[in-house]
């Protein structure tokens, strides 16, 4: 199974709700193994698993049990996206929102937004693929009010939760929660989920325009295409890591495993902008500085783990790749490299 990942807008808009909160960012990226441009490197998709440390080191570092929930409140609109220009260019609100759940990919790879409507009330559930990010009480929180700060800033400040349900728990704070959301909020329910009065279905949007809709349609489709197209990737980096400890690691090897001829994977590459030794080097220097930075394994047992010769062989790569030996990676970052980079 490839790994999940979530739009770079995402943390995008949560660093800049952490400088106005005043956290200490330099600590928070520190902790996760980057720096502060990593935040805006052209299209960056996160580890969607990497959701659980970034909370994580928010929390230690803020001392905020509710960061989420504060972050939260301070998230600037999600503007200037694609999604954004499909729900403006649809005739109503409640078109744009069927219209949004096809593309919802473009969000996160881990986005399963089902919508229907109960009685007075349309209702979202909010899924992510991961159940240990669906029940993250800071993601969860964060998240709802960002997804209502957008549905605000798209329907002239009409929209507004009727109801909200959480999977996570909440042992104390449940009035607070309430309180920043405006309506009930539920906790430990089945799913996570967003209420709101059916009628706002039909907000009609002033910036309506039928060829527009269909020129944003396209290119989120294309959009989407582009992201198919490094799938591959993905799958290619699975089986490189069933492959590592046999030493072939070759992209005959690869394509068998895949049931491809080799040309056609070296052709599916080229249209993912890159190439199987691009993308082995690359997996394998993540591996390698995950190991150093979070194990205490020998350095001649990564060289093993990473798939590599003789020990000489890897100091020489992993110097090339970070500008450092490997002992003085380790003596860096040891504990950090939650947030790997994105393909």
């Amino acid at each position: 199974m490839q790994e999940l990942r979530d739009a770079g807008v995402m943390l995008r808009l949560i660093y800049e709700a952490m400088k106005k909160k005043g956290v200490d960012t330099d600590a928070v990226f520190s902790r996760l193994g980057v720096d502060e441009s990593y935040v805006y490197t052209d299209q960056l998709r996160t580890p969607h698993s990497a959701q659980l440390y970034f909370w994580q080191a928010l929390e230690d570092v803020s001392g905020d049990p509710d960061i989420g929930l504060h972050l939260g409140q301070l998230l600037p609109a999600y503007k200037g996206q694609v999604l954004e220009y499909l729900f403006l260019s649809s005739p109503t609100f409640g078109e744009g929102l069927r219209r949004a759940q096809n593309y919802q990919r473009l969000l996160s790879d881990a986005a399963n937004t089902d919508f229907f409507i109960e009685g007075d009330n349309a209702c979202m559930v909010l899924d992510a693929a991961c159940d240990d990010v669906r029940r993250l009480k800071h993601f969860n929180e964060c998240f709802a009010l960002g997804l209502i700060t957008f549905f605000r800033s798209i329907t002239d400040d009409q929209f507004y939760p009727s109801r909200v349900e959480f999977e996570h728990s909440r042992e104390q704070g449940q009035e607070h929660v309430a309180e920043v959301f405006g309506c009930e909020v539920v906790f430990d329910a089945e799913e996570n989920r967003l209420y709101f009065p059916v009628s706002l279905l039909q907000h009609t949007s002033p910036h309506a325009e039928p060829e527009l809709l269909d020129l944003h349609e396209r290119f989120a489709s294309e959009q989407v295409a582009r992201l198919e197209k490094k799938d591959i990737v993905g799958q290619v980096e699975r089986i490189v890591a069933e492959l590592l400890d046999s030493g072939e690691v070759t992209l005959d090897a690869v394509a068998g495993r895949l049931g491809i001829k080799p040309r056609t994977l070296r052709t599916r590459l080229t249209e993912a902008e890159t190439s199987f030794n691009q993308v082995l080097a690359e997996f394998r220097y993540r591996l390698a500085r995950q190991l150093l930075a979070t194990t205490d394994e020998s350095i001649d047992e990564i060289v093993y783990l990473t798939g590599f010769s003789e020990p000489s062989t890897f100091y020489r790569a992993f110097k090339r790749w970070s500008g450092m030996t490997p002992i003085e990676y380790r003596r860096t970052a040891q504990g950090k490299d939650a947030m790997v980079d994105a393909m």
